[in-house]
């Protein structure tokens, strides 16, 4: 069954060249043309326009400490508190992820913690608000695919690896000093903004800048992220899954869903449900396929699917849900 949108989906050549994107977030106009066969100018054309529609936008991802854990929390409540609710989880810092139920009664979110810690927001804020009926909160055990491992499967194997940088982690190199934070600050909000531009915000010479930020790239630092719209892409449904997988299953499972084209996230939890994945697809048939063969095929015990009525927060994304 098509899902009838009034979005406006991508041609093939656009959808390239937001996929180029998610393979190097600094890549030049230059070097996408020659791997992709289109000329430089459009390219470059192409990108402004793709980006100040909203198509698509490079932000630059900030470190996340190693000691900080993650909970996958399920809120139930009720729906006239449901969008005073979102609002205050999408102001915090650490909540990145928020979604709302096709539905509208839950809300699921990711929440930065502190592992064996007595989070206050799950024993604390959100069973203190009235119009909250049950909260779920499963530790995140291990990360098998985020938001930025993602790609738009439009590319061949064979462009993919040459817009690819290798990255080559120098070793003894060291933390990042404070110019380095200035720098990776500063390509936050847009990581393909040009040397000489972040060279004004920092105060630090553009001589400089523009240095740190090719090592920054070399060596894995700068970590970018695109953030597109999945329905400008052709891919309607978002949704998300809830595995119960047999624990000696469970990381090749994981593994496998990872690799998946439709996958945009996935994480073993404690809990019942131990393994989630978040999907992009066309549609509600594809939807079902995912389900019956592809989850099917690798023996999933048993899986609860809920799709998304709206994405209020996730990387690069405002309280909002739109473009920050």
């Amino acid at each position: 069954m098509a899902l009838e949108t009034a979005h406006h989906v991508l041609d093939e050549r656009d959808q390239r060249l937001v996929a180029a994107l998610q393979c190097d977030g600094r890549l030049t106009a230059e070097r996408a043309g020659e791997v992709l066969g289109i000329s430089p100018r459009t390219v470059h054309r192409r990108w402004a326009a793709l980006i100040a529609d909203g198509a698509c936008r490079v932000i630059g991802l900030p470190a996340r400490p190693d000691s900080v854990g993650a909970l996958f929390l399920r809120i139930r409540v009720l729906g006239d508190r449901r969008d005073a609710l979102t609002a205050a989880l999408a102001a915090r810092s650490d909540v990145p992820f928020i979604d709302v139920s096709a539905s509208g009664d839950e809300i699921l979110a990711i929440s930065w913690t502190r592992p064996g810690t007595r989070d206050h927001l799950v024993f604390r804020d959100l069973p203190a608000t009235r119009s909250v009926t049950s909260v779920g909160a499963d530790t995140v055990l291990h990360v098998f695919a985020e938001a930025s491992d993602w790609r738009h499967r439009v590319l061949s194997d064979a462009e993919r690896a040459a817009l690819t940088p290798v990255r080559r982690p120098e070793a003894g190199a060291g933390a990042a000093d404070a110019v380095d934070r200035d720098i990776l600050a500063a390509l936050e909000e847009d990581a393909r903004a040009p040397a000489a531009a972040v060279a004004a915000r920092t105060g630090h010479p553009d001589s400089t800048v523009r240095r740190r930020i090719a090592r920054l790239s070399r060596t894995g630092r700068l970590l970018t992220h695109v953030v597109a719209d999945p329905k400008r892409l052709g891919l309607f449904i978002d949704a998300n899954v809830m595995m119960r997988v047999a624990p000696d299953r469970l990381d090749s499972v994981g593994r496998a869903l990872a690799a998946h084209p439709a996958v945009h996230g996935a994480f073993a939890t404690t809990g019942v449900s131990n393994l989630h994945v978040a999907v992009w697809l066309p549609d509600l048939e594809d939807l079902y396929r995912f389900i019956t063969r592809d989850l099917g095929g690798l023996g999933v015990d048993g899986t609860e699917t809920v799709l998304v009525g709206r994405a209020v927060k996730r990387p690069g994304k405002g309280p909002a849900g739109r473009a920050a």
